[in-house]
């Protein structure tokens, strides 16, 4: 999954604050009170996220209503996940990652791996009882 530009970012920064579909007039409205920015390019780059899968759209009377396919949250770990995917080492990666985390990160960080069903035994079931030992020291340590 590619980052998006700056124009396709600020227009997915307002539906997902919004919450609800817009049309091209609200987002460029919207964009117009910080900069200036044509009605045709906001309409263009929607129609651009709409082909890449990331907006959905409705017909309105004459304009499209555009909304959110995923939510800022799915956007972001599809962003991490694809960035971990073009690593050679990944545990050395997710360690880096994890040090620069703040003490409140860390904890939603194992609120996350227990919802999920994820706990030290599983790596223990993969690779044995000292990996196990250290990763929930690790875990717990931060």
């Amino acid at each position: 999954m590619r980052r998006l530009g700056n124009l396709e970012a600020e227009i997915m920064d307002r539906l997902w604050r919004w919450s609800r579909p817009a049309k091209v007039r609200e987002i460029v409205d919207d964009i117009n009170r910080t900069r200036p920015v044509a009605y045709t390019t906001v309409m263009t780059v929607a129609d651009i996220l709409h082909r890449k899968g990331f907006l959905r759209r409705e017909k309105f009377g004459r304009a499209w209503l555009y909304e959110a396919e995923q939510s800022r949250e799915d956007y972001a770990a599809d962003l991490m996940k694809d960035t971990l995917g073009n690593v050679d080492d990944r545990r050395a990666a997710l360690q880096r990652f994890v040090r620069r985390m703040s003490p409140e990160e860390v904890s939603a960080l194992a609120e996350a791996l227990h919802e999920a069903g994820h706990s030290p035994v599983d790596v223990e079931e993969r690779e044995g009882p000292s990996q196990a030992s250290s990763a929930a020291t690790r875990i717990k340590s931060l």
